[in-house]
């Protein structure tokens, strides 16, 4: 019999993340699973752009991205969770985003990861790469993915 006490719904906030988020929810009502919801601040936002010798970043510096993260974390949750009758366990972390779910879900003893696919192909999917993917492949335990929505599952 399958038993999962630990579910884990690595979420970038987007309107695919809500699809996903679903299926988490669902899973955590029938099991009465604890649901870790994690946002992970992609480390590329570091990288400096070369301009000579006053180089500066591109973008805001890594702790303001973690706090802005964990402030939409927080509106995340009282908007979508805040009626959650299952514990409920939030991270925001920065690092390379298949890499520190990967390693969340070995520190935390997940028993299912529920991750949403962009469906990108072709050349941008050869270019960035796939974030879903790489988790399926190096995953500690079983990973759902959601592609798009018009994919539900309905019951007969």
């Amino acid at each position: 019999m399958i038993k999962l006490e630990q579910v884990l719904f690595p979420s970038d906030f987007s309107d695919l993340s809500l699809h996903g988020l679903r299926y988490a929810r669902s899973f955590c009502e029938a099991f009465d699973a604890r649901l870790h919801v994690l946002h992970v601040v992609d480390e590329a936002c570091q990288y400096w752009m070369a301009m000579g010798p006053n180089t500066v970043p591109v973008g805001p510096p890594p702790d303001e991205l973690v706090a802005i993260s964990t402030e939409e974390m927080r509106k995340f949750v009282e908007e979508h969770l805040a009626d959650v009758g299952f514990p409920l366990i939030t991270d925001v972390q920065m690092g390379r985003p298949f890499m520190e779910i990967i390693r969340y879900a070995r520190e935390n003893d997940i028993d299912m990861i529920v991750l949403g696919t962009h469906g990108r192909g072709g050349l941008k999917h050869a270019i960035m790469g796939s974030v879903a993917e790489r988790v399926v492949r190096k995953a500690p335990c079983p990973v759902l993915t959601i592609r798009h929505p018009e994919h539900d599952f309905v019951m007969p």
